[in-house]
């Protein structure tokens, strides 16, 4: 292959939320692009098997549940049942399937090129790519060496696998959790984290009994304690019993079932289920594709140092998404995607992570964006918070989801929002407010005074600034 060298202008590894937002953003800015993948189909882990079809699953869920019992709307209550096969065709067919071609159908519309292969690197400037698509390179067999100017590694990460719970037919990860053919009678969620409490929730929803077993204090450590409660409750009213500081020990495995071994306080435990889904975090893809052959600096961690435009200890060479240090969410790489192809352009980009969202799409769904109360404490801000409950609510009272609140944390000196939380319904669309909000400076006469249409979810944002301005409304 060193004889058959081709030059490339931007060379992105990856197509998943960080590579091909970037790849598109670079040719809107001039830049010849390719892409190189080595899946068949582009839109990486979030598209294909995980937040996207996660989220259907879960609107499978709601909807089967609300068909079954509606009767605090007066709906009789009827003998719903579900064909999970044509779930699962569904979420395969009509949304992987067509936000994947999408995503291709952008791709072609801004000429980038997309090779399908496995990207190895030889040093700070060259690469070799090894076809593992149809009929590509053939006439150099099956191989390519690609001389580059600049490189975006976004590569992501892949569930992690921990010791006693080998992934195989009944022991598997979030991937196989997606794609079960049948709605399982007693399912085991070790981790109780994003994925593996919205899985869980999901499946509770479906019919499933289900087992959460979570190594920490709570589940969904990363957000406070007062609003995972709303959500733990709801949770165990659907039947998911959620078993805290639980430590795995096993999973054994038979053809029909798996037991799944944990200790508490000392004292171990066995469940049998029918599958046990293991969601305790994902490792960055760093490794395997030759980034020792470079001069890129590396963490202890396995993830990519880089500056705040993205850029890694090699000029040329840049990184986003989960191989680098922050929280593994697609619009992160997005954001992320965007600074650096504009770097690279020259731009005067830069990544500043204060107003990016966190959100779990539990029931009620949590969000958070900026600092806590408490975190703002360890930095030394003053701070005063409002809260404001979706109880107080007439949309969310219709809705029948009146569970949850707003919470608006600002300096105390200025107003100036610098965080703010929200569990309850349509959290996860209502968070790009507070967002926006904290990306301008915003303060809360700001806020207090952008009129809010009547009756939306929107109101408590509102409600929760004029607490803060100290004229409550309807509290």
């Amino acid at each position: 292959m060193a004889d058959n060298v081709v030059e490339k202008d931007t060379v992105i590894i990856g197509s998943g939320p960080g590579g091909y937002v970037a790849a598109i953003r670079a040719a809107e800015l001039g830049q010849d692009v390719t892409i190189i993948e080595k899946s068949e189909t582009v839109g990486g882990v979030c598209l294909n098997v995980g937040c996207v079809p996660s989220k259907a699953l879960i609107t499978a869920g709601h909807r089967l549940r609300e068909t079954r019992d509606s009767s605090t709307y007066g709906i009789s209550k009827t003998d719903a049942t579900i064909d999970f096969t044509k779930t699962q065709q569904w979420k395969d067919e009509k949304i992987v399937a067509r936000m994947t071609n999408g995503v291709n159908m952008l791709l072609k519309k801004h000429k980038v090129e997309l090779i399908q292969g496995e990207a190895f690197l030889d040093n700070n400037t060259q690469l070799r790519i090894m076809a593992t698509g149809p009929k590509q390179f053939m006439d150099n067999g099956g191989g390519q060496t690609i001389k580059f100017k600049n490189l975006i590694v976004a590569t992501g990460s892949r569930p992690i696998e921990i010791k006693g719970f080998k992934f195989g037919k009944r022991i598997i990860d979030s991937t196989g959790g997606l794609n079960l053919t049948a709605i399982p009678k007693e399912f085991v969620v070790i981790g109780g984290g994003y994925v593996g409490t919205e899985l869980a929730g999901a499946y509770a929803d479906l019919g499933a009994n289900v087992t959460i077993l979570e190594g920490t204090g709570q589940i969904v450590p990363n957000f406070e304690k007062d609003m995972v409660d709303v959500v733990k409750k709801n949770l165990e009213k659907k039947g998911v019993k959620i078993i805290t500081n639980a430590m795995a020990k096993k999973g054994e495995e038979t053809d029909k079932d798996v037991n799944v071994t944990y200790e508490v306080d000392g004292k171990e435990q066995t469940i049998k289920a029918d599958y046990c889904m293991v969601t305790v975090g994902r490792r960055p893809n760093t490794d395997d594709f030759g980034l020792e052959m470079t001069d890129v600096k590396m963490t202890d961690r396995g993830l990519i140092e880089v500056d705040k435009q993205g850029r890694t200890s090699v000029d040329n060479i840049w990184a986003i998404g989960d191989v680098v240090a922050g929280p593994a969410l697609a619009h992160k790489a997005f954001f992320e995607a965007k600074t650096a192809a504009g770097a690279i352009s020259g731009k005067n980009t830069e990544n500043d992570y204060i107003g990016v969202p966190a959100v779990c799409f539990t029931d009620p769904e949590l969000a958070a964006v900026g600092l806590t109360q408490a975190e703002a404490k360890e930095k030394g801000i003053e701070t005063n918070v409002a809260k404001f409950p979706f109880a107080g609510n007439a949309r969310a009272v219709s809705l029948d989801s009146p569970e949850g609140f707003v919470r608006l944390v600002a300096e105390k000196e200025t107003g100036t929002l610098i965080g703010g939380q929200i569990v309850g319904p349509g959290a996860s669309d209502l968070i790009s407010e507070l967002s926006l909000a904290i990306n301008c400076q915003m303060n809360a006469e700001d806020v207090s005074l952008t009129i809010h249409p009547h009756p939306t979810l929107g109101e408590p944002i509102q409600e929760a600034a004029d607490i803060l301005m100290g004229f409550p409304t309807h509290i």
